[in-house]
């Protein structure tokens, strides 16, 4: 296959939009059950780590947020709710009970494709800040210097801002021929997709370096692989590469062609926990005040094929959409994996031998 077939994937993908049968509003659930977990982590975090005097802060003050990937915002609320609590909290104390008002003012970010209108249009009247939307990706800054007080991003770091460039090159030895994520098993192709992640992780920090005040606090929240597990051991990886055998299978009926589905590759990375401890202690501007790695409370419950297809329509849909262009052929996909899942359901899950592992991680600026 000649690499200058390839249709480049651009640079953002955005959850689904809207209210409809496959929007991220009706399959975000899973990803809120992450948000949820971590409440106690991040009030503790923030009470322990955020001090208010050192920031300047005092009841004058506009105290600023910045939730980065917040898609049409079901979680990003909650989270954003939790934090708000917590600061509210901490001022209060500082200000010997004297209930003085601090004001909030939010950022919601996602690319500029993101369904802002929906996420607008939900947003609770009863909130307790000023939002915004910051359009743009979180791999280049978006805020002026010394700006925020606390940055949060729930489930977005593990998208990447392209897919590698080797791994769709047939002259490549990281073609990746067979498969339409980083499996692990092929060095070369998870060296691509580790070096493409630790070039977006440290664009990441670094703009955020600018933007977050000295003595602010950075909150992330991302699924990780247990060290020394490839990937298609874990939950993710067992149904991305079910997908891809459902769309060679869709070649073999002639929906799509073979050499389409050869060039497609999601722009997906999860780093093994010591990956991601290692690109954080190489960062000079943050410090770890805190971690936890944790299970996702709804892991364990009993999803039915429905579930999963739904959960990931909403969230690889558009990306889909972009390689393989027609929606007719994107719809016909999904319908088909879904029925192809709800006959191996059972085989795939009793397959999966590592669950997926979530880290919430506290930085500070220095």
């Amino acid at each position: 296959m000649a690499t200058e077939e390839i249709n480049i994937l651009p640079e953002s993908y955005p959850m689904v939009g809207g209210d409809g049968p496959y929007s991220y509003a009706k399959h975000s659930t899973f990803s809120g059950g992450i948000v949820d977990a971590t409440k106690g982590m991040v009030f503790a975090g923030i009470a322990e780590k955020l001090d208010l005097k050192s920031l300047g802060v005092y009841s004058s003050s506009t105290f600023q947020i910045a939730d980065l990937g917040c898609s049409i915002g079901p979680n990003a609320f909650t989270a954003v709710q939790n934090i708000i609590e917590t600061v509210e909290q901490k001022h209060l104390e500082a200000e010997n009970q004297n209930h003085s008002t601090l004001e909030f003012q939010v950022f919601f970010n996602d690319h500029s494709n993101n369904d802002f209108n929906t996420l607008f249009k939900t947003l609770s009247p009863d909130r307790k800040y000023f939002a915004s939307g910051v359009p743009g990706s979180f791999h280049n800054r978006l805020f002026p210097k010394s700006s925020l007080h606390i940055v949060h991003s729930s489930t977005a770091l593990h998208w990447l801002s392209k897919v590698p460039k080797e791994i769709t090159d047939s002259k490549s030895p990281a073609w990746n021929k067979g498969s339409i994520h980083c499996t692990g098993f092929v060095k070369e192709v998870a060296t691509a997709y580790s070096a493409q992640f630790s070039n977006d992780f440290e664009s990441f920090f670094n703009a955020r370096a600018e933007e977050i005040v000295p003595g602010g606090l950075m909150l992330i929240l991302i699924a990780i692989r247990p060290d020394g597990i490839p990937m298609s051991k874990n939950l993710e990886g067992i149904h991305y590469d079910f997908l891809g055998s459902c769309l060679y299978d869709l070649a073999k009926m002639g929906l799509i062609s073979e050499e389409k589905v050869d060039s497609f590759n999601l722009p997906i990375y999860y780093p093994s926990l010591e990956e991601f401890e290692t690109l954080i202690k190489r960062d000079a501007n943050f410090s770890i005040e805190r971690k936890n790695v944790f299970t996702n409370p709804l892991m364990h419950k009993a999803y039915c094929a429905e579930f999963w297809a739904g959960l990931l329509r909403a969230a690889l849909e558009s990306v889909f959409q972009q390689h393989f262009g027609s929606p007719h052929v994107v719809d016909q996909m999904f319908k088909y994996y879904s029925r192809e899942l709800e006959q191996n359901i059972s085989f795939i899950m009793e397959g999966k031998t590592h669950d997926r592992i979530e880290l919430c991680i506290i930085l500070k600026r220095n």
